[in-house]
């Protein structure tokens, strides 16, 4: 009988998987595959719409910020945030997209953002719990990506983790402020913890056996851990930090497991969770109005920075 053709091994797939194997980073002008690339584009865009939608929820509580410590503490995360979505935007470039494709991918709805901050920021409250929940469950999520497999990703990725773990210290140090003061102010601190804690979970995406990019992310070493494995890590991070607050997270199946040595807890609405990624949350029109409106108003002056890089450098200008 006769035997098939041997097919030529791929010099270039080759060269990839040994560069994932040894846990090296793949760099732009690195050969990779066209799925690999996709799969970074999505998640690395994903991650930069975040950090911008992620500005709104806080934002409109500058203006009414109860000191000015506090409005310039508030004034300097919302700035940090949109720091990283540059940062990420950015690193999405080297990977052969335009960021004014990625931003009309979003104003569309065909990217996605953070189920997270499509909720309200209805109370003070919520500044301190979305940076001591919110940028907490960030945290988790993105310290292992400080060693993902694509560099300008894991680069950028440090640099964002420095800045978040002081935002969730911000957070926590609002909210423990907060509970040293009156009955309607601790009062507050825990309807707003009977808000979030939920979408926090929700934050690491859907189950492991119901997440379809998962497995290939981590055979690429984009991920490094699963989105079960993020979500146990946090609450067994968060729960003794809010006993120290002296809030109660609304679970009543939250209970430490002596033998697991971990916290066991109840499962998210997955149903709320699928309804806002398809458009169905409290302010998924809202935020994508805003954007788009900033977009569209913003768009003489990316103009004029493109007409001013067009004309380079006059004589009087560079010091000749």
């Amino acid at each position: 009988m006769a035997q098939p053709p041997e097919v030529a091994e791929d010099p270039l797939l080759t060269s990839f998987e040994d560069t994932i194997r040894r846990n090296d980073r793949i760099e732009p002008r690195d050969w990779m595959p066209d799925a690999y690339r996709r799969t970074l584009v999505r998640q690395v865009a994903q991650h930069a719409h975040s950090e911008i939608i992620g500005m709104q929820p806080e934002g409109h509580w500058i203006g009414r910020a109860p000191s000015l410590r506090r409005k310039a503490i508030l004034l300097a995360k919302v700035q940090d945030e949109a720091g990283h979505g540059l940062y990420l935007y950015s690193a999405c470039e080297t990977l052969g997209v335009a960021r004014a494709d990625l931003m009309r991918k979003l104003i569309d709805g065909r990217q996605k953002y953070s189920s997270i901050f499509n909720y309200p920021a209805l109370t003070y409250a919520d500044v301190g719990t979305i940076g001591w929940l919110v940028d907490g469950a960030a945290i988790c999520n993105q310290v292992p990506l400080c060693r993902t497999s694509y560099g300008p990703y894991g680069r950028a990725m440090i640099r964002i983790c420095k800045e978040e773990s002081f935002h969730q210290r911000q957070g926590y140090e609002l909210l423990a402020t907060m509970m040293r003061g009156t009955d309607e102010q601790r009062a507050m601190v825990q309807e707003s913890v009977d808000r979030f804690w939920w979408p926090s979970l929700m934050m690491f995406g859907p189950p492991d056996a119901e997440s379809p990019n998962t497995a290939q992310s981590m055979a690429w070493n984009i991920k490094r851990n699963t989105n079960d494995d993020l979500r146990q890590r946090f609450v067994d991070m968060t729960v003794p930090q809010a006993e120290a607050l002296g809030v109660t997270p609304p679970d009543p199946d939250l209970r430490w497991n002596e033998e697991r040595g971990s916290y066991d807890f109840g499962e998210p609405d997955w149903a709320e969770f699928k309804a806002v990624l398809r458009g169905d949350g409290p302010r998924n029109a809202q935020r994508l109005a805003h954007r788009r409106r900033a977009w569209e108003e913003g768009a003489w002056v990316r103009d004029a920075a493109m007409a001013f890089a067009r004309r380079g450098p006059r004589p009087e200008e560079d010091g000749r």
